[in-house]
């Protein structure tokens, strides 16, 4: 005979396989500032037409940061959502940024669906969280943090060591201060041997003239770049 206690025993068993279950079957999500379509202005593939996924929250606050207004708020995505909004654009290149998309531990999870999806998949990443989970068949650009960002403590250095030949290295600089140490590291780390390095200068801080006659005269194996968007949009968000 069942007794009572037993039954007891059973139904909450019951109940926590149910909740487990559940949790085991919850559609993954993330939280999600915006979604648009724009041309990259940015890295390897500048000028392609891309749908950029922008992720909520950063734990950097960069003087010169551009996209404050995705350091809060968003709205809960399931990635099986954004996969969809991102297929309605119908191109090629998907870069997923935000903010600090690694912050959000199910950024993970997106770069390999999107790769699986059969994208061209770049990742915009601070290169202080840890990049060493992230799918081989992404696109890194990896952004180091100069004096003038505020944040150069942040940067982690093992990273260096988890670069593949098509990730990026993207240093943004604020003057002159900022070049020569990205110089410096640049050769210290020798990541000109590992992958592209790009030198970009901080826009309306930085005259670009500048940074092209340093790059020249120290014959530095680097590619400057300008921000093609703000050169077409200026700071106009979702651009």
């Amino acid at each position: 005979m069942t007794t009572v206690a037993a039954r007891g025993a059973a139904a909450g068993d019951a109940v926590v396989s149910a909740g487990a279950n559940a949790v085991a079957s919850s559609p993954e999500r993330l939280r999600i500032t915006e979604i648009f379509h724009s041309l990259q202005g940015e890295a390897d593939a500048v000028g392609w037409p891309t749908v950029f996924v922008r992720l909520t929250g950063c734990p950097l606050r960069c003087s010169w940061c551009d996209t404050t207004y995705s350091f809060h708020g968003g709205e809960w995505r399931t990635i099986d959502a954004v996969l969809d909004d991102v297929a309605k654009y119908g191109v090629r290149h998907v870069c997923v940024t935000g903010g600090e998309p690694l912050a959000q531990k199910r950024c993970l999870a997106l770069l390999a669906r999107l790769c699986d999806a059969g994208y061209e998949v770049s990742l915009e990443t601070s290169g202080a969280l840890d990049v060493g989970e992230v799918d081989a068949r992404v696109r890194k650009v990896i952004d180091l943090k100069a004096p003038g960002s505020g944040e150069v403590a942040r940067n982690l250095w093992s990273n260096v060591d988890r670069l593949l030949p098509h990730d990026q290295v993207k240093v943004v600089l604020a003057d002159r201060e900022d070049y020569d140490w990205a110089v410096a590291r640049m050769r210290e780390h020798r990541i000109d041997a590992r992958c592209q390095v790009l030198f970009s200068p901080v826009h309306g801080r930085l005259a670009p003239r500048a940074l092209a006659e340093w790059v020249l005269a120290d014959r530095l194996p680097v590619r400057m770049q300008l921000q093609l968007h703000k050169l077409l949009w200026g700071e106009e968000p979702g651009r």
